[in-house]
């Protein structure tokens, strides 16, 4: 908190521009499960695999020294500067420091960036559909999941315990039933989709996700998963 000069006093942009889209005030922790989860990505998947084939001591060096020390120490400094910014990008926020060419830049990079991983985990996703069927139900069912916790928490003013133990409940019992009966005949006539298809679904199912306000979907839907993780 001395190196960030942090303080409680500070208005958060979620405050200071609320607008019920992208700037919605919201409890500490969701807003700790959805950027736990944002950043941990495929990392509980990764993780084990890189050990595997490097060894245990290079994948613990790398959790220590790799994402402890460095990227953890990254991630937390451009979110202290975007919130000092009005939670603007790293590129705005160089367009007005420097000049708009390095804001033409930064964007640049960080499109074709988000693109490459968009692309990836597309894809890595689909074959993971295709090659296990039993996936599709429990994932598919966490987003009317996550409709339902975004409503209750910013709509209904439920408190966060009932929800969040309800939809643990339900994602556990879809794992162990999701490819039961009727839900395993479904899951079976999805994974006959071609993979460019599951592609092209999941790619606008991102981009559905990235346009509706931030309560509605993506900030729940990481919380339940940060829950799991």
């Amino acid at each position: 908190s001395k190196i960030f000069a942090l303080s409680s006093k500070a208005i958060c942009p979620s405050r200071k521009l609320e607008d019920g889209v992208d700037y919605v005030p919201t409890k500490k922790s969701v807003i700790f499960g959805h950027h736990f989860t944002s950043i941990a990505g495929t990392g509980p998947i990764v993780g084990p695999a890189i050990a595997i084939m490097w060894g245990w001591v290079p994948a613990l060096l790398w959790v220590v020294f790799g994402s402890i020390l460095i990227g953890a120490v990254h991630d937390f400094g451009a979110l202290v500067v975007s919130l000092r910014n009005n939670g603007q990008t790293v590129g705005d926020i160089a367009g007005r420091l420097l000049n708009k060419r390095v804001r033409l830049l930064f964007l640049f990079i960080l499109f074709m960036a988000l693109t490459v991983v968009l692309a990836i985990f597309g894809l890595v996703i689909a074959a993971v559909f295709k090659q296990y069927p039993a996936a599709i139900f429990p994932c598919v069912v966490q987003i009317p999941i996550a409709i339902a916790i975004g409503v209750m928490l910013h709509r209904k003013g439920f408190g966060l315990l009932a929800p969040s133990i309800a939809a643990l409940a339900v994602m556990y019992l879809s794992v162990v039933y999701g490819d039961v009966g009727i839900l395993g005949e479904w899951n079976a006539a999805m994974a006959g989709w071609s993979i460019w298809t599951w592609v092209v679904v999941l790619l606008g199912y991102s981009y559905v996700a990235s346009v509706l306000p931030v309560w509605t979907l993506l900030q729940p839907r990481d919380y339940v998963n940060s829950l799991q993780l």
